[in-house]
């Protein structure tokens, strides 16, 4: 199946709410569409799940909202790499909890909403480089000398959502099925490119 460029269309159309540019085809322009709810999703329901425990990530009596730090459990054993001892000592902290879930949620629906895709990528990415040095895939063995199970020494899947993230902003992904043209010719959004 070839893809051919596409062509000049009405304005009602994903091609018109896209990049005016020739080599972006109406199907690239509704993949990104797909890519941008997907990777929306992953964080919303990360951050949902977590919340409420709904048996996926956590269990009912390991949400949050039932006391419990959602991120106690996966910093606390972090023991690779340059930066354990001080994730660490974040898990459980209420202001760790608070920024993570908060930015969990923000970017998942920012990104299904096609809304602020500048911020949901430098927030979502920070996110995610943050996890991938709790992580540390270099490591090949934990402190203890156990193996970490790392399968790449540097990429791994958060910076491959953290590139995702960025390249969804350099299409202007939020315009296709996403209310991005909208939030984009706000007053208080339209001046400011970095809320874009």
């Amino acid at each position: 199946m070839s893809i051919e460029p596409a062509t000049p269309v009405s304005q009602g159309s994903p091609s018109a709410n896209s990049r005016p540019d020739s080599a972006v085809t109406d199907w690239a322009i509704r993949l990104f569409a797909v890519l941008r709810l997907s990777v929306g999703f992953v964080f919303l329901w990360a951050a949902l799940d977590k919340t409420f425990g709904l048996g996926y990530s956590s269990t009912g009596e390991k949400a949050w909202v039932n006391g419990n730090s959602p991120t106690k459990g996966f910093l606390s054993f972090v023991d690779q790499g340059p930066f354990a001892s001080v994730f660490n000592d974040l898990a459980g902290l209420a202001v760790v909890d608070i920024l993570f879930m908060v930015g969990m949620f923000a970017v998942g629906v920012a990104l299904i909403a096609g809304v602020a895709m500048n911020v949901a990528a430098v927030s979502g990415a920070l996110i995610m480089v943050l996890m991938w040095a709790a992580e540390w895939p270099m490591a090949q063995s934990t402190n203890a000398g156990e193996p970490t199970g790392s399968t790449n020494p540097f990429m791994d899947y958060h910076i491959v959502y953290a590139l995702v993230l960025f390249a969804l902003v350099a299409v202007h992904a939020g315009r296709v099925w996403g209310l991005g043209r909208t939030w984009e010719q706000l007053p208080v959004v339209k001046d400011r490119k970095w809320m874009h």
